[in-house]
């Protein structure tokens, strides 16, 4: 039987660091089988949870207000880092969308979660901008006729929504992972979407081997959540594991 002390040590979980991904259905897939979020879990284990808020989609103009829904000043402290991952909808053609989101709005969004995310306290080293991936406009244009519309997207459009990203970050002394540029820096780079717009398995790889070591480098200072297994003694493992607060 638990000693009371320790029943009241269990009575609610403990808040481990968080790692919150936030951005549109290209965040929501990323914890399927080979997907860069569960990649990211993977490798950081025991150090902070990786909390997916991937909502599929949106735009940043519907981010930015579930953004203090997500992280707010109840949670805040507890997150280490935020990836904030939208424009493939936003890029959306406006005479084909109406979640058409213009240039200097989508700057003006990203602009201003950023500054929510910096009165709650997280500093610009907690946050990585990613841009959109490249459109692979023949994949995307059979996707679009086979649900009985035209093509919605360009390339060259969502090229543009790239930039803006990128210019945001750099600007906001922000961690930029440019998808669409490096991407498209490879050969037969239309592998890495599966029709045309969202990732394929390779794609999500691709995307994971940016962030890893992003995510790594930022979290090198958390300590492993409790004892590694050869730190505790099998004849009293009560000294080791009853310490944690």
């Amino acid at each position: 039987k638990m000693a009371a002390s320790e029943e009241e040590n269990t009575a609610e979980l403990q808040p481990w660091p968080k790692l919150v991904l936030f951005g549109d259905s290209i965040t929501q897939l990323s914890f399927g089988d080979g997907g860069w979020g569960a990649a990211l879990q993977h490798v950081l284990q025991r150090k902070v949870d990786v909390v997916c808020r991937g909502l599929s989609g949106y735009t940043t103009a519907w981010g930015k207000l579930v953004l203090p829904q997500i992280i707010n000043k109840h949670n805040a402290a507890d997150v280490e880092l935020v990836t904030i991952f939208f424009g493939a909808n936003d890029a959306s053609l406006k005479e084909m969308s109406p979640k058409h989101v213009p240039l200097d709005v989508y700057t003006a969004n990203l602009t201003s979660m950023l500054d929510y995310l910096t009165q709650l306290g997280l500093g610009s080293h907690q946050v990585i901008l990613i841009t959109p991936p490249p459109l692979d406009e023949r994949a995307w244009q059979k996707h679009c006729q086979g649900m009985g519309s035209s093509i919605n997207r360009l390339n060259d459009v969502t090229g543009h929504y790239a930039k803006t990203c990128c210019d945001v970050a750099k600007e906001r002394q922000v961690t930029c992972v440019d998808l669409w540029t490096a991407m498209q820096k490879e050969k037969d780079w239309q592998r890495f979407l599966e029709d045309g717009l969202h990732l394929s398995r390779e794609g999500n790889q691709f995307l994971a081997q940016y962030l890893v070591p992003l995510a790594q480098e930022a979290t090198t200072h958390l300590p492993c959540i409790f004892p590694l297994s050869e730190q505790v003694d099998p004849y009293n493992p009560q000294e080791a594991l009853l310490k944690r607060n």
